[in-house]
């Protein structure tokens, strides 16, 4: 079950940190133009627009799969159940979330491919009905159960004792800010991104150095005069 958990939580790290670079990749990608006007038509029909969304998707995949290893990796521990209910509203929220991509992706392309063809921005006038239509209302719901788990996943660390309590903050502080950073310029964008990535390798890192659960508690429960009692226990377990 150790080498198991172990297993989970190197995979969840590497998720983790794969999540986060994609997170900067994104927005460095992403095609940022006057959308209203044909080099915004130009912008949504380029292999760079399916590129970056195709990214942004992937990252949040990684980030649900990332939090099932944390979730494994802190069972043993005081912050199980706050980091279990951090992985399904998580799971959950990244559901909602990825159809909302997918309109951006292909939605907005085929609508910059036809205006292009017909050289007109009158096309574009749709981009906002694509975009504020009841698909937006499922996308708010689902960054906002991703706001709720990452906040979790924050106390969660925080509390396990046994992953650096520090990491779970940008982490938290990255997806709280994910709905309100749409709103700024590319430079904004980027640096949101690099605050995730941060706060995604940083959990990646600490899940990789974190120490075993189960042998921290039977260290703290050993008391010095049984010294000797501790050694044969600690030689029995890594038998």
């Amino acid at each position: 079950m150790t080498t198991v958990s172990s297993s989970r939580a190197r995979l969840g790290a590497v998720s983790l940190a794969l999540s986060g670079i994609l997170f900067v990749l994104y927005p460095l990608l992403r095609p940022f133009s006057n959308e209203a006007s044909l080099q915004g038509a130009a912008a949504f029909a380029s292999t760079a627009w399916i590129l970056a969304h195709l990214l942004a998707v992937v990252g949040f995949i990684f980030v649900a799969l990332g939090l099932l290893g944390l979730s494994s990796t802190l069972q043993h521990t005081a912050a199980r159940r706050l980091a279990s209910l951090a992985l399904v509203l998580t799971w959950i929220g990244v559901g909602l979330i990825l159809p909302y991509y997918g309109a951006e992706m292909f939605g907005l392309r085929a609508l910059g491919q036809e205006a292009l063809r017909q050289h007109s921005s009158a096309l574009l006038s749709l981009v906002d009905t694509i975009r504020l239509g009841p698909g937006a209302i499922v996308f708010v719901l689902g960054l906002l159960l991703l706001a709720v788990g990452a906040i979790l996943v924050a106390i969660a660390v925080w509390r396990s004792g046994t992953l650096s309590r520090w990491s779970g903050i940008p982490f938290a502080l990255g997806f709280v800010l994910y709905l309100p950073q749409f709103f700024g310029t590319q430079p904004i964008r980027v640096a949101h991104g690099l605050l995730v990535a941060l706060g995604c390798i940083w959990v990646a890192v600490s899940l990789v150095t974190g120490q075993n659960p189960r042998s921290q508690r039977l260290r703290r429960q050993t008391p010095e005069s049984g010294k000797h009692m501790a050694d044969k226990d600690a030689h029995q377990i890594s038998v």
